[in-house]
């Protein structure tokens, strides 16, 4: 049974919101690894954004087979996945639930529309239902 609930560590929340206001006017995305079925997000590891758009966000394939290696090397899983939005709310879109692949991942996204507030949300997506959860940051 999923949690519900996102603790994530304020200096990985940090990063994630200066890796989202770094890239903008693109959007921003990467990874949250943590141990193997631990829930507890650890590695922050930005990534690329492959499509380079404004609104849509894409991992290289190769960067992401790297990455699932790796990953696996240290028994670890992507506890986070996420991504910006640049110009809307932090609400997953409809493109965003059909790639979202990841069952037990939560997936945190970051509105830059507003340069001095980041809006930070995070949301389970299981069979293309949107759920939010509360963040817990320590």
């Amino acid at each position: 049974m999923l949690s519900g609930v996102l603790t994530i560590r304020q200096d990985i929340v940090d990063a994630i919101i200066e890796h989202a206001r770094r890239d903008h006017p693109d959007e921003a995305c990467g990874v949250v690894a943590g141990p193997a079925g631990s829930d507890r997000p650890e590695r922050f590891i930005p990534m690329l954004n492959a499509a380079r758009s404004p609104t849509f966000y894409e991992f290289d394939s190769m960067d992401l087979l790297r990455l699932y290696r790796e990953m696996e090397s240290r028994d670890e899983e992507p506890v986070v996945i996420y991504h910006s939005h640049t110009a809307t709310e932090a609400y997953p879109s409809r493109t965003d639930v059909s790639i979202a692949a990841e069952p037990n991942a939560h997936y945190v996204l970051v509105s830059t529309r507003d340069e001095h507030d980041a809006d930070f949300r995070s949301f389970r997506i299981v069979d293309g239902q949107v759920t939010e959860e509360e963040v817990k940051i320590i």
